[in-house]
Protein backbone atom coordinates (compact mmCIF):
# COMPACT_ATOMS: atom_id res chain seq x y z
CA UNK A 1 0.00 0.00 0.00
CA UNK A 2 1.25 3.43 -1.05
CA UNK A 3 -0.60 6.70 -0.20
CA UNK A 4 0.08 10.57 -0.69
CA UNK A 5 -0.09 12.98 1.88
CA UNK A 6 -1.59 16.01 -0.30
CA UNK A 7 0.02 18.51 1.56
CA UNK A 8 2.26 17.51 4.71
CA UNK A 9 3.62 21.11 4.69
CA UNK A 10 2.60 24.26 3.62
CA UNK A 11 3.75 26.11 1.05
CA UNK A 12 5.37 28.80 3.64
CA UNK A 13 6.85 25.92 5.72
CA UNK A 14 8.47 24.35 1.84
CA UNK A 15 9.64 28.15 1.27
CA UNK A 16 11.30 28.09 4.56
CA UNK A 17 12.99 24.97 4.14
CA UNK A 18 14.01 26.05 0.24
CA UNK A 19 15.76 28.96 1.57
CA UNK A 20 17.20 27.49 4.56
CA UNK A 21 18.69 24.20 2.47
CA UNK A 22 19.56 26.14 -0.85
CA UNK A 23 21.67 28.93 1.38
CA UNK A 24 24.17 26.21 2.49
CA UNK A 25 26.06 25.79 -0.51
CA UNK A 26 29.04 24.63 1.89
CA UNK A 27 27.13 21.70 3.89
CA UNK A 28 26.43 19.27 0.54
CA UNK A 29 28.32 15.99 0.41
CA UNK A 30 27.79 13.61 -2.64
CA UNK A 31 25.00 11.47 -1.72
CA UNK A 32 27.35 8.15 -2.91
CA UNK A 33 28.78 8.94 0.39
CA UNK A 34 25.72 7.29 2.27
CA UNK A 35 24.76 4.67 -0.59
CA UNK A 36 24.92 0.63 0.27
CA UNK A 37 27.56 -1.43 -1.49
CA UNK A 38 25.28 -2.33 -4.51
CA UNK A 39 23.50 1.10 -4.61
CA UNK A 40 26.49 3.27 -5.11
CA UNK A 41 27.20 2.43 -8.45
CA UNK A 42 23.68 4.30 -9.41
CA UNK A 43 23.48 6.83 -6.85
CA UNK A 44 24.26 10.14 -7.94
CA UNK A 45 22.77 13.32 -6.35
CA UNK A 46 23.66 15.58 -3.33
CA UNK A 47 22.63 15.10 -0.27
CA UNK A 48 22.96 17.57 3.59
CA UNK A 49 25.78 17.03 5.35
CA UNK A 50 23.80 14.28 7.72
CA UNK A 51 26.63 15.82 10.60
CA UNK A 52 25.74 19.63 10.03
CA UNK A 53 23.90 21.89 12.17
CA UNK A 54 21.88 23.02 9.54
CA UNK A 55 20.28 18.78 9.55
CA UNK A 56 19.69 18.60 13.33
CA UNK A 57 17.85 22.25 13.05
CA UNK A 58 15.40 21.25 9.85
CA UNK A 59 15.16 17.38 10.53
CA UNK A 60 12.07 17.90 13.38
CA UNK A 61 10.30 20.62 10.69
CA UNK A 62 9.82 17.11 8.49
CA UNK A 63 9.30 14.63 11.20
CA UNK A 64 7.38 16.32 13.55
CA UNK A 65 4.52 16.60 11.11
CA UNK A 66 4.62 13.51 9.44
CA UNK A 67 4.51 11.71 13.00
CA UNK A 68 1.47 13.88 13.47
CA UNK A 69 -0.10 12.74 10.47
CA UNK A 70 -3.26 11.14 11.26
CA UNK A 71 -3.42 8.75 8.19
CA UNK A 72 -0.16 7.68 9.33
CA UNK A 73 -0.59 7.11 12.44
CA UNK A 74 -3.30 4.90 11.48
CA UNK A 75 -1.86 3.18 8.20
CA UNK A 76 1.53 3.10 9.12
CA UNK A 77 1.90 2.91 12.95
CA UNK A 78 4.95 4.22 13.59
CA UNK A 79 7.49 3.56 16.10
CA UNK A 80 9.78 5.90 14.24
CA UNK A 81 11.05 7.89 11.54
CA UNK A 82 14.69 7.79 10.90
CA UNK A 83 17.08 8.46 8.40
CA UNK A 84 16.18 11.24 7.27
CA UNK A 85 18.35 12.85 4.55
CA UNK A 86 17.76 16.41 2.25
CA UNK A 87 18.62 15.60 -1.60
CA UNK A 88 19.06 17.74 -4.38
CA UNK A 89 19.63 16.64 -8.30
CA UNK A 90 20.56 18.91 -10.96
CA UNK A 91 21.04 18.13 -14.95
CA UNK A 92 22.12 14.47 -15.35
CA UNK A 93 21.46 13.40 -11.77
CA UNK A 94 19.66 10.61 -10.23
CA UNK A 95 19.46 7.20 -8.57
CA UNK A 96 19.26 4.22 -10.50
CA UNK A 97 16.89 0.95 -9.63
CA UNK A 98 17.88 -0.34 -6.27
CA UNK A 99 15.60 -1.26 -3.20
CA UNK A 100 16.28 0.62 0.38
CA UNK A 101 18.07 -1.45 2.91
CA UNK A 102 16.21 -3.90 5.56
CA UNK A 103 17.78 -2.08 8.50
CA UNK A 104 19.30 1.45 8.74
CA UNK A 105 21.28 2.40 11.41
CA UNK A 106 18.88 3.62 13.74
CA UNK A 107 15.87 1.14 12.47
CA UNK A 108 14.18 -0.95 10.04
CA UNK A 109 12.93 0.62 6.89
CA UNK A 110 9.31 -0.79 6.32
CA UNK A 111 8.11 1.70 4.36
CA UNK A 112 10.26 4.80 2.49
CA UNK A 113 9.31 8.55 1.82
CA UNK A 114 9.50 11.25 -0.27
CA UNK A 115 8.75 14.97 0.16
CA UNK A 116 8.79 16.75 -2.60
CA UNK A 117 10.09 20.64 -1.98
CA UNK A 118 10.51 21.19 -5.63
CA UNK A 119 7.70 22.15 -7.39
CA UNK A 120 7.45 19.78 -11.25
CA UNK A 121 7.26 22.93 -13.14
CA UNK A 122 10.66 23.84 -11.30
CA UNK A 123 12.84 20.42 -13.10
CA UNK A 124 12.07 18.31 -15.71
CA UNK A 125 12.83 14.49 -15.72
CA UNK A 126 13.46 13.38 -11.79
CA UNK A 127 10.36 11.29 -11.44
CA UNK A 128 10.65 8.45 -8.30
CA UNK A 129 9.70 5.73 -10.23
CA UNK A 130 8.14 2.66 -8.34
CA UNK A 131 8.07 -0.85 -9.65
CA UNK A 132 5.93 -3.25 -9.42
CA UNK A 133 5.30 -7.30 -10.61
CA UNK A 134 3.24 -5.63 -13.34
CA UNK A 135 3.86 -2.13 -13.78
CA UNK A 136 5.93 1.22 -13.32
CA UNK A 137 4.10 4.26 -11.96
CA UNK A 138 6.41 7.35 -12.08
CA UNK A 139 5.43 10.38 -9.23
CA UNK A 140 6.17 13.97 -9.33
CA UNK A 141 4.20 15.66 -6.27
CA UNK A 142 3.80 19.22 -5.58
CA UNK A 143 5.79 21.01 -2.93
CA UNK A 144 5.06 19.91 0.03
CA UNK A 145 3.11 16.92 -0.84
CA UNK A 146 4.80 13.36 0.68
CA UNK A 147 4.73 9.67 -0.67
CA UNK A 148 5.00 6.76 1.41
CA UNK A 149 5.64 3.72 -0.40
CA UNK A 150 6.90 0.01 0.88
CA UNK A 151 10.68 0.14 1.70
CA UNK A 152 10.40 -3.46 -0.25
CA UNK A 153 9.42 -2.40 -3.92
CA UNK A 154 12.52 -1.60 -6.31
CA UNK A 155 12.25 1.87 -7.15
CA UNK A 156 14.67 4.68 -8.85
CA UNK A 157 14.94 8.38 -9.54
CA UNK A 158 14.81 9.55 -13.31
CA UNK A 159 17.81 11.61 -14.47
CA UNK A 160 16.55 15.49 -14.37
CA UNK A 161 17.15 17.24 -17.41
CA UNK A 162 16.78 20.83 -16.56
CA UNK A 163 16.18 22.80 -13.53
CA UNK A 164 17.03 20.96 -9.98
CA UNK A 165 14.76 18.72 -8.16
CA UNK A 166 14.92 18.98 -4.01
CA UNK A 167 13.57 16.40 -1.96
CA UNK A 168 13.57 14.70 2.12
CA UNK A 169 13.78 11.27 2.33
CA UNK A 170 13.38 8.79 5.47
CA UNK A 171 12.12 5.85 6.77
CA UNK A 172 9.49 4.52 9.01
CA UNK A 173 9.88 1.57 11.31
CA UNK A 174 6.22 0.06 11.74
CA UNK A 175 4.45 -1.42 15.48
CA UNK A 176 3.48 -3.85 12.73
CA UNK A 177 6.20 -5.77 10.69
CA UNK A 178 4.07 -7.31 7.69
CA UNK A 179 2.35 -4.91 5.32
CA UNK A 180 -0.68 -7.09 5.02
CA UNK A 181 -1.36 -6.91 8.10
CA UNK A 182 -0.89 -3.51 8.34
CA UNK A 183 -3.50 -2.60 5.22
CA UNK A 184 -6.27 -4.99 7.49
CA UNK A 185 -5.49 -3.02 10.75
CA UNK A 186 -5.98 0.01 9.06
CA UNK A 187 -9.14 -0.91 7.28
CA UNK A 188 -10.85 -2.45 10.47
CA UNK A 189 -9.64 1.79 12.51
CA UNK A 190 -11.15 3.51 9.40
CA UNK A 191 -14.31 1.17 9.69
CA UNK A 192 -14.60 1.77 12.94
CA UNK A 193 -13.96 5.61 12.86
CA UNK A 194 -16.53 5.86 10.33
CA UNK A 195 -19.18 3.76 12.42
CA UNK A 196 -18.49 6.19 15.71
CA UNK A 197 -19.25 9.09 13.45
CA UNK A 198 -22.22 8.22 12.49
CA UNK A 199 -23.52 5.90 15.46
CA UNK A 200 -21.52 7.39 18.32
CA UNK A 201 -20.05 4.17 20.54
CA UNK A 202 -22.36 1.06 20.04
CA UNK A 203 -22.51 -2.89 20.80
CA UNK A 204 -20.64 -3.32 16.74
CA UNK A 205 -18.10 -0.10 17.56
CA UNK A 206 -17.33 -2.04 20.58
CA UNK A 207 -17.19 -5.58 18.66
CA UNK A 208 -14.51 -4.25 16.40
CA UNK A 209 -12.70 -2.44 18.12
CA UNK A 210 -12.41 -5.31 20.09
CA UNK A 211 -10.87 -6.70 17.09
CA UNK A 212 -8.78 -4.03 16.00
CA UNK A 213 -6.87 -4.25 19.71
CA UNK A 214 -6.38 -7.84 20.06
CA UNK A 215 -4.80 -8.24 16.29
CA UNK A 216 -2.53 -5.25 16.75
CA UNK A 217 -1.61 -7.21 20.86
CA UNK A 218 -1.38 -10.21 18.63
CA UNK A 219 0.37 -8.55 15.41
CA UNK A 220 3.13 -5.47 17.17
CA UNK A 221 6.09 -5.76 18.45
Amino acid sequence: MRFALEPLLEAQQVADLRMELLAEADAWRPGVETAGWHARTVKNNRQLDRGSALQGQLTPRVVEPLLRHPLVQSAVLPVRVHGLLFSRSGPGEGYGRHVDNAFMAEGRSDLSFTLFLSDPCEYEGGALVLESPATEEALRLPAGHALLYPSTLLHRVAPVTQGERLVAVGWIQSRVRDAEQRELLFELDTARRALFRQEGKSDVFDLISRSYTNLMRRWGE
